[in-house]
């Protein structure tokens, strides 16, 4: 097979893309006049596994269902792929009594998933299909069978798996969404299995986390000379200084945009002392705040410091914008 790359046509092309579109969304769409009482049948007897969701299909099919597989354990659903040709070659050890078997295949009739059916059978496993072949055998067997089937394939020799893994992948997703609706599964949880992501370290990042301590937070007391509170600035980096009392309870609070304004005033500042500059009543935060509030905090009054104090007030830590970028909480 041979390809002409100037006589290539860039309007057919945009109109097969067009029709792949009409074609797709029309198989995903049949499904909603298909799905009735066995849906709900299918999410029930998933709510009710002790282990796990074992997602098994062929070729394509296996390809959307380890997907799904991964989509269903992420929303709170315990999901794992097991390829069926793997699975009789030993695999199929991994399936026990307690899972529930979500078989993937267009045709029902996949002669990989077919050969596994009498033995999972014996072994009481719970098989839930998802077929376009409302009478293969694979729907037969199944204790549950959702009806995946499409018109026509987006593909134009109505051959290439197109819109039948599109619609499968649709069926799957709302498994997904139905049983974690079911669970009661919220944003913390899905924050929980994807601590990596940005709502990871959004929802499960606390002010603890990235907050620096003992002795890297800049603190001097009331009587401290204007000198030893720019030196402790300088020397901690942080931008600002927090004012202490005795118990280092948290009095104020003196930043490089105070000592900017003190400078255009004119202001004597070699007899000045820490309580005659300080910010009084600064914005604090508790160490088990998440770190999403300091960023609030800090947008909300136009700040880039926040000093951490624990449930008596006292000094605890400190932090600014650059320390939740490192931490990519913004």
């Amino acid at each position: 097979m041979s390809f002409d790359p100037v006589n290539f046509d860039a309007a057919q092309a945009l109109a097969h893309a067009h029709k792949t579109f009409e074609i797709e969304a029309a198989a995903v769409l049949g499904l909603k006049t298909r799905v009735g009482p066995e849906f709900a049948q299918a999410v029930r007897l998933i709510l009710g596994c002790r282990g796990r969701v074992v997602v098994m299909g062929m070729g394509k099919s296996g390809h959307i269902g380890r997907k799904i597989a991964a989509t269903l354990a992420s929303t709170g659903t315990p999901a794992m792929f097991v390829h069926p040709a793997e699975a009789s070659h030993g695999d199929l050890g991994m399936i026990t009594a307690t899972d529930v078997v979500l078989a993937i295949s267009n045709s029902g009739e996949s002669q990989e998933l077919v050969a596994l059916l009498p033995v999972l059978s014996r072994l009481g496993v719970p098989l839930v299909a998802i077929t376009g072949g409302a009478g293969s055998t694979l729907a037969v067997h199944a204790g549950v069978s959702l009806d995946s089937s499409v018109a026509e394939e987006a593909c134009p020799l109505n051959l290439a798996p197109t819109a039948s893994t599109t619609a499968q992948l649709a069926m799957g997703d709302a498994l997904a969404v139905a049983l974690l609706d079911a669970r009661g599964f919220r944003e913390e949880d899905f924050a929980r299995s994807h601590p990596g992501g940005a709502l990871g370290r959004k929802l499960l990042t606390h002010v603890s986390d990235v907050m620096r301590s003992g002795d890297a937070v800049p603190a001097v007391d009331l009587q401290a000379g204007f000198t030893d509170l720019m030196r402790e600035m300088s020397s901690k980096g942080l931008g600002a200084s927090a004012v202490v009392d005795a118990e280092r309870r948290v009095l104020g609070i003196f930043t490089d945009g105070d000592l900017r304004r003190l400078i255009e005033k004119g202001a004597d500042l070699r007899s000045c002392k820490a309580s005659d500059v300080m910010h009084r009543g600064p914005r604090t935060l508790r160490s088990d705040a998440l770190a999403v509030e300091a960023v609030a905090l800090m947008e909300l009054h136009s700040i880039t410091s926040v000093l951490v104090v624990d449930e008596s007030g006292v000094l605890c830590g400190a932090l600014n914008s650059n320390d939740l970028l490192r931490a990519k909480v913004i």
